[in-house]
This record gives C-alpha cells, sequence and structure tokens, in this order.
C-alpha cells in the first residue's frame, strides 16, 4: 500500500505526507530528509533523482536487503559470517559514524 501512495503521490506536490519535524523546528536536514522524495523517484525508475534526494538511503539499501534476506529467508543459518560481520557491533559503529558524518555533511556544503 505504501509503495502505490509513493507511485501515485509526489511527496514535493503532495500535503499527503508529512513534513520532518527535525527540518521543521531546525532548518537543517536530518540524515532521513529527502527519504520519501527519493523513494518516490525510485518507484519510477528516477535512479539519478533518487540519490540526488538522499544518497544515503540509496547507498543503504543494499545492506536492508541483505539484512532482510540473512533474518528472514534463511541467510543466516547459510551464511553466518556475513551477518557477523554486517551486524556485529563494530559495524554498528560504523555505520553510526556515516550517517552522523551525512547528517553533518548535508547540512555545511
Amino acid at each position: 500500500m505504501g509503495g502505490i501512495l509513493f507511485y501515485l503521490f509526489s511527496p514535493e506536490e503532495s500535503g499527503f505526507f508529512p513534513v520532518c519535524p527535525f527540518h521543521y523546528l531546525t532548518g537543517y536536514d536530518c540524515p532521513g530528509c529527502g527519504s520519501q522524495r527519493a523513494l518516490h523517484h525510485l518507484s519510477h525508475l528516477h535512479l539519478r533523482e533518487a540519490f540526488l534526494s538522499n544518497p544515503l538511503l540509496i547507498i543503504a539499501i543494499p545492506f536492508l536487503i541483505s539484512g532482510i534476506y540473512l533474518e528472514y529467508f534463511g541467510g543466516k543459518e547459510r551464511h553466518p559470517e556475513i551477518r557477523k560481520a554486517l551486524y556485529s557491533k563494530r559495524a554498528v559503529y560504523i555505520i553510526l559514524a556515516i550517517i552522523i558524518l551525512f547528517w553533518i555533511g548535508r547540512n555545511v556544503g
């Protein structure tokens, strides 16, 4: 259902989608700002526009898909070393650092 809404309605033109509360209060973009626009562009296969809307989301999609596979489709039994590497404590710290650097970078540049 959500995918259909992102396909049919543009977050830029529709008042249907919520506004980011962080951006509304501060005027700065959060790491998730642009994700709704990116999903809308992805649903229309506009990859460049999706990446420009939120590059972090686009880069994270393979990680999210692998996580779904590993957790729900037998991947953790078949590939425990991949699951351990992608979801280790060290990986969590690296991902957190990437998110923070992205957050700062998109508001400075």
